[in-house]
């Protein structure tokens, strides 16, 4: 199998990272928190001003019995503008020492039900689908998310056309990618680096 493993000495799990009682309210906040930043706005609604035309008054303002009107693009109007027109902000705050409390007591839960295990670095020497295919499969995961430090590109496209398992970069793990998880495969050189990230 064309792998490139580097072999260094397996690394300790640092307790304040992976030793923390699971907060299943904190996880919770976390994850509405993450999700609702990942939204995108509704699309752009446009005000009178914003709406194509409707330059000239329609009629003259007294005499015809009409109501007074300055513009066809009144929000009053078939195809006029919108009255409050502005995208929405889904966006939910948190602060940074709960996000890192909580992706603690996510890592911590995979550990306590051992469904965290730390492998040594890998790159693949060529960006094959069966190459990373063969690696998992000797891992004996059937679903797993690799959470690696640097990946370097072949290792990217190989993985990521499985439908089974994913990679995430060490420095942007998240609440979401971790609970949908079923199995979580730690790097070595991953360690140091998320409890760096995740050290209050």
């Amino acid at each position: 199998m064309a792998t490139e493993e580097k072999s260094t000495a397996t690394p300790r799990l640092p307790a304040e990272v992976f030793s923390v009682e699971f907060n299943e309210s904190l996880v919770h906040q976390a994850l509405t928190s993450y999700m609702s930043n990942q939204r995108q706005g509704s699309v752009m609604l446009k005000n009178r001003s914003a709406v194509r035309g409707g330059g000239r008054k329609p009629w003259r303002q007294k005499g015809t019995g009409r109501a007074r009107a300055g513009t066809i693009r009144s929000p009053l109007w078939v195809g006029g503008g919108v009255t409050f027109a502005h995208t929405k902000n889904h966006d939910k705050k948190i602060n940074k020492k709960m996000a890192k409390k909580a992706l603690a007591s996510i890592l911590s839960k995979f550990k306590t039900e051992k469904r965290l295990t730390l492998v040594e670095d890998v790159n693949f020497k060529e960006p094959k689908t069966k190459i990373a295919a063969d690696y998992f499969n000797k891992t004996g995961c059937d679903s797993a998310l690799l959470i690696t430090n640097d990946a370097d590109e072949n290792t990217i496209l190989a993985i990521r056309n499985l439908k089974n398992f994913n990679f995430l970069d060490a420095k942007n793990i998240n609440p979401y990618d971790l609970l949908k998880a079923k199995h979580i495969l730690l790097t070595h050189s991953a360690v140091p680096v998320i409890k760096d990230n995740l050290k209050c």
